[in-house]
């Protein structure tokens, strides 16, 4: 399998756990991508008409993408389990999501700043992305401790990987005031060696 991705991308990046904790790297090539809306660059669109990345080229099927495609195809693949059964699977698909949808809000902050141009740019629309992000952040710190605090599994994933996101792009914004319980399970979580060894750093 080929996998197509870049660092630095929270959705490539739960991917990239995903087969560290499943001891499953050795299972992909990694194929690196770059692009932005502006400019598709080396991203795969003949495989994902979307241009985004993560992309899994599968020898036996067509090319899968959206991460939470690819998780649950290795999850399965792998048998590694981070998809629980019901009832449990439903918090933790909801928690993916939010995680996904942090990770989401940031990038296209990330675009308003560094590839609109500067002419077009609107601190407002930015700042309502962040409002997105903050009003997921307090649903995590009011409802679902308990859940990220269980067995590992995609939501807290999903979870650890948009916030390191926020770490990596938006330090400045300090996501972690107002959230203790969060910030605290989160110092604990990036200290896995799969979170380790997939830290963006470009």
């Amino acid at each position: 399998m080929k996998l197509y991705h870049a660092p630095a991308s929270p959705f490539v990046r739960k991917v990239m756990v995903l087969l560290h904790e499943a001891r499953a790297t050795d299972r992909v090539t990694l194929v690196p991508a770059s692009g932005s809306p502006l400019d598709p660059g080396t991203l795969p669109i003949d495989r994902n008409p979307l241009g985004k990345i993560p992309a899994l080229e599968r020898p036996d099927g067509p090319t899968l993408y959206d991460s939470r495609v690819i998780t649950r195809y290795l999850d399965d693949l792998l048998q590694a389990h981070l998809y629980p059964a019901a009832p449990r699977l439903w918090d933790t698909l909801v928690i993916e999501a939010t995680g996904d949808g942090i990770a989401e809000a940031a990038v296209l902050m990330r675009y308003e700043t560094f590839v609109r141009p500067e002419a077009t740019r609107s601190p407002a629309w930015a700042d309502a992305q962040w409002q997105k992000i903050a009003r997921a952040l307090a649903a995590l710190e009011q409802r679902w401790m308990s859940h990220l605090s269980g067995p590992l599994d995609m939501g807290q994933i999903a979870v650890g990987s948009a916030l390191g996101y926020l770490d990596f792009r938006h330090a400045d914004r300090d996501w972690r005031a107002g959230h203790p319980a969060l910030a605290d399970w989160y110092a604990a979580f990036d200290a896995r060696p799969a979170m380790r060894a997939t830290a963006p750093d470009a």
